[in-house]
């Protein structure tokens, strides 16, 4: 188990062993590295020590400190400063932990991409620009073979299903599009997983309700039913028009053949009160607070999604406002791209300085999240271990402040809510999400209508009195009457 207390140090600036978490074949420990002193204030780099078959990777924290200040780690009263880094320090060990033994089997890399690379505890790592392009001039696929074992997938048959969903996964890749790549892979393999790799002329109506059960049978929602068969439609659509595997007429999608299971996700908007309370939030921990500060800043910027905010450059900053385009939509609106307007807020710019990177030149980026010379798997990876930062980390403050879970996903769906019912109209809302099209966002709204119908319903019994009048005797009425 890991420590519970980074108290207890050695003198050569080591965690004691019975302090060190140490698991086989991997071992984590805080040092500091004595090999260089920084002359100007005399101390030294804190850094995380990382154990891999014998094999050791340092990684520098935020911290440096002096000698006698990191033996005093170990002292029962502590000056406010050292207090909140042996707490931070403790804190970033546990969560070390966590994310060494979710990796499996460990790599280096992958602990970097999941742990160090988003992490506000850890100096940025200088990367190594890598050359995507082979020699020859033809893209170089290996660096994604790791993680695209779909790229040696054998094909027993030219009309199979493999052959057209690994070539879009190859071009999905070369456009950079990495989340999408891994989505048509997942597909190929579940189907694969379900009846192997079929031909074309297999996927009838009946082979999808068939897959479609088997899914259902295997717990799977009807939404992820779904997004596994929007992308099988895709590659069949090629397998007849790109490669001529097969005709149009057995196409076994749409009316009378089989449709594609939809429902809406519905996601709840947070309450003023609960958006007051993660606001006003207040902690020592460095890393709650920027992920609060993150959670914050997609709320202020129209519900930004977080790789929009982790794209973000400083010459996206014109005057007073953000102006981006959503990488989600890029492609789909080239010829007419709709660019989102974000009015820099004083909470905004507070973040940013907070939080942004110190050099402001037009080409780096505003957070330290991404890089420059980063793959786009490198990119992916890092993207993918920011939003599980800020949402592992708000998870705690939820706990802390006892209100509903708060994800990424809630800022972009309680911006709306608020802009609605502000008095906004679906147009604006509409552009300030980056909808291309009204319909979308209507879509977006209704899920919190319903709400709204409620508290109107409410409103018509508002006559009821708590202690109804007493009833009057039917006995008395017929006297009366009579």
């Amino acid at each position: 188990m890991l420590a519970n207390s980074l108290a207890n140090f050695d003198g050569a600036g080591r965690i004691c062993e019975n302090e060190k978490f140490s698991f086989m074949p991997v071992s984590l420990s805080i040092e500091l590295d004595t090999r260089r002193m920084k002359k100007r204030t005399g101390a030294y780099p804190v850094k995380l020590l990382v154990v891999h078959d014998s094999v050791p990777q340092r990684y520098q924290t935020i911290y440096d400190l002096s000698k006698e200040d990191f033996k005093k780690l170990s002292a029962p009263r502590l000056s406010s400063d050292l207090q909140k880094a042996r707490d931070s320090l403790k804190d970033m060990l546990r969560s070390a932990e966590t994310a060494a033994k979710e990796i499996r089997p460990f790599a280096f890399n992958e602990f970097e991409r999941y742990f160090i690379t988003a992490n506000p505890l850890f100096k940025p790592r200088k990367q190594k620009q890598q050359n995507v392009e082979a020699n020859s001039g033809e893209f170089d696929f290996s660096p994604y073979e790791g993680k695209f074992p779909i790229l040696k997938e054998s094909h027993p048959r030219a009309d199979c299903i493999s052959v057209v969903f690994a070539w879009y996964v190859k071009n999905l890749i070369k456009e950079g599009r990495i989340g999408s790549a891994l989505n048509y892979q997942n597909t190929y393999y579940s189907l694969k997983k379900f009846q192997g790799n079929a031909q074309f002329v297999d996927v009838t109506p009946g082979y999808l309700r068939q897959y479609e059960k088997w899914m259902r049978d295997r717990n799977c929602s009807k939404s992820t039913v779904g997004i596994n068969l929007r992308p099988l439609r895709s590659i069949y659509n090629l397998a007849i028009d790109e490669f001529n595997l097969i005709p149009r007429k057995n196409y076994p999608f749409g009316r009378r053949k089989y449709l594609i299971p939809t429902s809406k996700n519905i996601k709840k908007a947070l309450a003023q009160d609960d958006i007051s309370k993660i606001y006003y939030y207040d902690t020592d921990n460095i890393e709650y607070s920027q992920a609060r500060d993150y959670w914050l800043f997609f709320f202020f910027a129209n519900g930004m999604n977080p790789k929009d905010a982790a794209l973000l450059r400083y010459r996206n900053i014109q005057g007073e406002f953000i102006v981006f385009e959503r990488a989600k939509t890029q492609l789909t609106t080239r010829n007419d791209p709709k660019p989102i307007t974000v009015y820099i807020t004083e909470d905004i710019q507070a973040i940013i300085d907070r939080w942004g990177n110190k050099d402001k030149s037009p080409t780096n980026y505003i957070f330290p999240i991404l890089q420059l010379g980063m793959t786009p798997l490198e990119e992916h990876y890092a993207i993918k271990a920011f939003v599980k930062f800020v949402n592992d980390r708000m998870a705690k403050i939820c706990e802390e402040l006892n209100i509903r879970k708060a994800t990424t996903i809630y800022t972009r769906h309680t911006y709306s809510t608020f802009m609605k019912r502000s008095g906004a109209s679906t147009e604006f809302i509409q552009e300030a999400l980056g909808h291309a099209d009204k319909s979308t966002t209507e879509n977006y709204l209704d899920s919190f209508e319903k709400d709204v119908k409620k508290e109107f319903a409410g409103k018509l019994i508002s006559f009821k009195k708590t202690t109804p009048p007493e009833k009057i005797e039917v006995a008395e009425v017929a006297v009366k009457v009579s």
